[in-house]
């Protein structure tokens, strides 16, 4: 029997008693709310944004953690005929100051009627709210006290969800994906994957991000299969408790970029797996970042003995202008790794590229050179993708996007190259160097630099021209011993006669996106504007 196609708001009609969302406490134990909950709980915060002026089409910011009023007021929004947007909560950013620029570019673009948020974002969020002439924020429990629920949902928005860009490259980018977009995305995936309400899932990623919030709750949702939801610092805090509910309760489905699964690696022991089995878990959904095949090999070589099938290892490539998903590895396939034609392989500096599988049904993606020829297979170019979930295009001016366009189809601005119709992603195109006729990009470099012991997080290497000179820099946040002469190693090794730098920020101070990539362009502009002179220094043979 196949997987059908299921509306938004289906749910509301077939809410369960008996499935719903787990959500994991401080300490060990787990708070329960069925779909039934839930279901009253969406209908009564329609009724609360209806009664408060919130009309058809007009936009909601939800600057929450994940819990149930972060579905209530994603949900709730939908059902009053509303969009929803939502924004990093103050806990993605490590200095104040980042985050309220960054919050503040995010609320003067997409400008919400109204603005749903935590108790500890309240006074961060009213702030950003006055220094942009917008409404002061809103608890979600004084929003809904004393709301009686919509007898039933109103008609959808055109608009369905408004989710920003990563900004890697630049500013975030709000992007408008219809209801049709939203709702096919999420069929492709429940096909993809071949989800069923017997099959529990999940997460510790951020309901901000894409990835957790249409990748994996809104899926978990629509589809009514129980979720089990942690804070991402739940899973900092201890990974063990992660893989112990899987163990525990037969988890069929996860998902999580491949510093995830590095973390994990970094922090779980043989012994702390004793008893442990992880044979249930048949879809570990990797994307978002550059995927390390060592990575891959070691999470089996860990989690394998207690049964996780290496096949259940699902590398994937989304955007968010194409809602998410646009390529994923079947189950049980089993990953596999390539390099391009030989003209193209300089381009990988020496690593492998992970396939993250075929497109979706629906999808079709090709590979573009400059002037927009489709190129064969195994040679490198820009990945272009049509067909079904695309965006409707992006929310007023806001900003670089390093190429990204929007139109009959999306030019994502990544560079790859396809083999027997399967996609194996190289990295930004904004973010390489052309050396001896060849792009080089800061992405393999990198997977470089962490497979000589440079953790992920710890590093970022900018490429590109400054003062009319090529330029690699790798700029370190809490120098170690070692790591400027395994950076002099790999930069020299690949990037010919370019001017080779470092320089020296403190742990945490690499500016990075509210999913933790390296903000590159900010970076190199601060670099060429002077902002990092009293710590930039040549990086020669002898450092360390």
């Amino acid at each position: 029997m196949g997987i059908g196609d299921r509306g938004l708001l289906d749910w509301l009609d077939e809410a369960s008693a008996e499935r719903g969302l787990y959500y994991a406490h401080h300490g060990e134990g787990w708070d329960f709310r069925s779909y039934r909950d839930l279901r009253d709980l969406v209908l009564g915060t329609a009724a609360a944004l209806r009664e408060r002026g919130i009309g058809h089409g007009d936009v909601v910011a939800l600057v929450q953690r994940s819990g149930p009023g972060f579905v209530a007021t994603f949900f709730g929004a939908l059902a009053a005929g509303a969009t929803p947007c939502t924004i990093a909560p103050p806990f993605a950013f490590q200095r104040a100051d980042d985050y309220e620029k960054h919050a503040a570019h995010l609320f003067a673009t997409v400008r919400p009627r109204i603005t749903v948020c935590d108790a500890d974002a309240q006074e961060r969020i009213r702030k950003v709210a006055a220094a942009t002439d917008l409404p002061e924020p809103v608890l979600f429990d004084e929003l809904v006290a004393g709301a009686e629920p919509l007898d039933g949902p109103l008609a959808l928005p055109r608009t369905a969800l408004v989710q920003f860009t990563s900004g890697s490259s630049g500013f975030s980018r709000g992007v408008r994906i219809s209801a049709d977009s939203l709702r096919a995305n999420l069929t492709g995936m429940r096909r993809w994957l071949g989800c069923a309400p017997e099959h529990p899932a999940i997460s510790w990623l951020p309901v901000h991000h894409d990835m957790g919030l249409v990748g994996f709750l809104l899926n978990v949702v629509v589809t009514g299969f129980d979720g089990h939801m942690l804070q991402p610092d739940d899973f900092i805090r201890s990974p063990q408790r992660y893989l112990r509910r899987i163990s525990e309760q037969r988890i069929v489905m996860t998902a999580m970029p491949n510093f995830g699964l590095s973390y994990i690696l970094r922090r779980v022991r043989p012994d702390d797996l004793e008893g442990l089995r992880f044979d249930s878990l048949r879809c570990l959904i990797v994307g978002a970042e550059r995927i390390d095949p060592r990575v891959l090999d070691d999470v089996h070589a860990l989690l394998g003995p207690h049964g996780l099938d290496r096949g259940a290892l699902l590398p994937a490539y989304g955007s968010a202008e194409a809602t998410l998903a646009v390529t994923g590895l079947a189950p049980g396939e089993g990953w596999t790794t390539r390099e391009p034609h030989e003209g193209d392989a300089a381009s990988l500096a020496g690593t492998a590229v992970v396939g993250c599988g075929r497109p979706l049904e629906g999808r079709t993606v090709t590979i573009r050179s400059e002037d927009g020829d489709e190129l064969p297979d195994g040679q490198v170019g820009e990945i272009v993708v049509s067909g079904v979930s695309i965006a409707d295009g992006y929310v007023g001016d806001a900003g670089s996007a390093s190429g990204t366009d929007l139109g009959d189809r999306l030019r994502t601005g990544d560079a790859g190259f396809l083999h027997d119709g399967q996609l194996f992603v190289i990295g930004r195109l904004g973010d390489g160097l052309k050396v001896s006729g060849k792009m080089v990009f800061a992405e393999s470099l990198e997977t470089l630099l962490h497979q000589r012991g440079v953790p992920e997080r710890r590093v970022a290497v900018l490429l590109g021209v400054r003062d009319g000179t090529p330029t690699g820099v790798a700029v370190f946040a809490g120098l170690q011993d070692g790591w400027r002469r395994a950076a002099h190693e790999v930069l020299s090794e690949w990037l010919g006669d370019a001017e080779l730098l470092t320089v020296e920020v403190p742990r945490g101070g690499i500016a990075v996106t509210s999913s933790g990539k390296p903000r590159r362009r900010v970076i190199w502009k601060a670099l060429c504007g002077g902002a990092y002179d009293d710590t930039v220094r040549p990086l020669t043979a002898g450092d360390d």
